[in-house]
């Protein structure tokens, strides 16, 4: 895939998609995600998790009002979020404590282990898998996922661990989105840039 067709599907400037093209389409082989339907669907999830391709590392810069709305059983009232309020670190070790493989929030791993590369994985436990998957130590270098291949490949490997080509080849946004996020987070922007991503490739 080359830049310009990369910058239409995901709506970026031609040269951040200069930097990802090669990556992404030999992450796209690697994994399986080897047709138009399967690739419109990986671009719009990507483009999304990375803000079409500009933010490796997940953005825990949240408000009192953030944290209520993204955590409202970690933070149910005002009072609750306000010490964490605006505190990335500190939010990050609170809420992943406990969680994805992370010790207590004590150990910092929640931070550590933060949301990086193109589909943002999170967490020791995932880091770990991922690591062995790519043969990378995700686990004493997570900042090997801001790398362009180490990003593009783990959101490969991140897809067909969760078997997400099934739902993609049947157009269906819902499953997939809840495979990557657990929920629904931002199903309407993940819509209108798969609509973009399948325009471009055809699909």
């Amino acid at each position: 895939m080359d830049a310009a067709l990369l910058s239409a599907a995901v709506g970026c400037y031609t040269a951040i998609a200069a930097t990802y093209a090669g990556a992404i389409t030999h992450a796209m082989a690697e994994f399986g995600i080897d047709t138009p339907a399967r690739q419109a669907m990986f671009l719009a999830q990507v483009g999304h998790e990375s803000g079409a391709l500009s933010r490796l590392v997940e953005n825990l810069n949240y408000s009192v009002e953030g944290l209520m709305r993204t955590w409202p059983q970690r933070f149910p009232t005002p009072e609750a979020a306000m010490p964490y309020a605006r505190q990335p670190e500190r939010i990050a070790n609170f809420v992943y404590a406990g969680r994805l493989g992370n010790g207590p929030e004590t150990s910092g791993d929640g931070w550590r282990y933060r949301g990086r590369g193109l589909i943002q994985i999170t967490g020791r436990a995932n880091y770990t898998d991922a690591g062995k998957a790519l043969g990378l130590d995700l686990v004493a270098a997570p900042d090997l996922l801001l790398m362009p291949a180490a990003a593009c490949r783990s959101a490969g490997w991140f897809w067909a661990a969760r078997d997400i080509n099934g739902p993609a080849d049947a157009l269906d946004i819902v499953t997939v989105t809840r495979r990557i996020n657990g929920g629904l987070n931002g199903l309407d922007d993940r819509k209108a840039r798969y609509r973009r991503a399948c325009q471009a490739l055809g699909v």
